[in-house]
């Protein structure tokens, strides 16, 4: 088995000792190669490349950014489900690491590898659904409006230096919800034979549950999102303080999102959110940029994972 090694140095957890570490041991059962990403955007390319030069396996050492990244390049040309594409294998190396943890990988690196090599060794793989966000692909996550306003101000802290710790992005969470404009709700969503609902502030995609983590505490967008299942979506109709905290009280209770300011919908195929004005999209917390309208669809089976 050939298998091709895609690791991010500037990840939060990844050393060169835990990479060295993996290496040699991937390497006793596995021809293997290894690639440094080297700028965003790399991993893509990398990912592009096991596809073309026909690797049967590839394992990533770094975040969930370094994980998307792969994922996009492994399915660029071929839209996913395809048993001819690598098969994907993880270990942690960043501080959130939402994809790991939802497929029940161990969070700690070494404890990782020998899950891996475990079930490499006994065959064990399954195949998971992941989302589109236009031609993007994402593996647990995708929002536009106030989430990703929150993401982008943490990725400019980061190019300067400072950590992706929880508390970071709850502090740029609760500065940019203040910032917003909470009176003029941007966003409009659209479902094939379904009626618009309009007079959105946000919207937030999951596929899979917990949504996220603050630290080791898990937080659920809803609680019944799966890879084997379509997207779910919560929107909001407003945005005003108390409401927003009664929200959030049942992400970190394990409910999900609540209250009557809330739209929640589960196991969606297809859906558009269209916004009066450019608002902010980021998918598995990278952030993308200012769009006016992206579709979303699930996509089943679209990769195999080995775990």
């Amino acid at each position: 088995m050939r298998a091709l090694l895609v690791v991010n140095p500037k990840a939060t957890t990844t050393s060169v000792r835990g990479r060295d570490v993996l290496a040699r041991a991937l390497g006793s059962d596995l021809k293997l190669d290894v690639a440094e990403t080297q700028r965003r955007g790399h991993a893509i390319e990398l990912g592009a490349r096991a596809v073309a030069e026909a690797y049967d396996l590839v394992v990533v050492l770094g975040g969930d950014g370094t994980v998307n990244e792969v994922v996009n390049g492994l399915l660029r040309d071929n839209g996913g489900s395809s048993a001819e594409q690598p098969a994907l294998a993880v270990v942690p190396g960043g501080s959130t690491n939402v994809f790991h943890r939802a497929l029940d990988i161990p969070h700690d690196p070494v404890e990782a590898i020998g899950s891996l090599l475990d079930a490499l060794r006994e065959g064990r793989s399954r195949w998971i659904g992941l989302g589109r966000a236009d031609e993007r692909w994402f593996t647990f996550t995708a929002g536009m409006g106030l989430d990703a306003d929150a993401v982008r101000v943490v990725e400019q802290a980061r190019a300067k230096g400072k950590s992706a710790a929880p508390t970071r992005y709850a502090l740029a969470a609760v500065r940019r919800f203040y910032a917003t404009d909470r009176r003029r709700p941007a966003l409009t969503l659209h479902r094939p034979g379904e009626e618009a609902i309009s007079g959105l502030f946000l919207a937030i995609v999951g596929n899979t549950s917990p949504w996220t983590y603050f630290g080791a505490r898990p937080v659920y967008l809803t609680p019944n999102a799966s890879f084997d299942r379509g997207l779910d979506l919560i929107a909001m109709r407003k945005l005003r303080t108390l409401g927003t905290l009664w929200a959030a009280g049942g992400m970190l209770s394990g409910v999900g999102v609540r209250g009557k300011a809330a739209v929640v919908l589960e196991d969606l195929e297809e859906f558009t959110v269209v916004a009066d004005r450019p608002v902010h999209l980021q998918v598995d917390g990278d952030y993308l940029g200012e769009r006016e309208s992206v579709t979303f669809r699930s996509v089943p089976a679209a990769i195999r994972v080995i775990v």
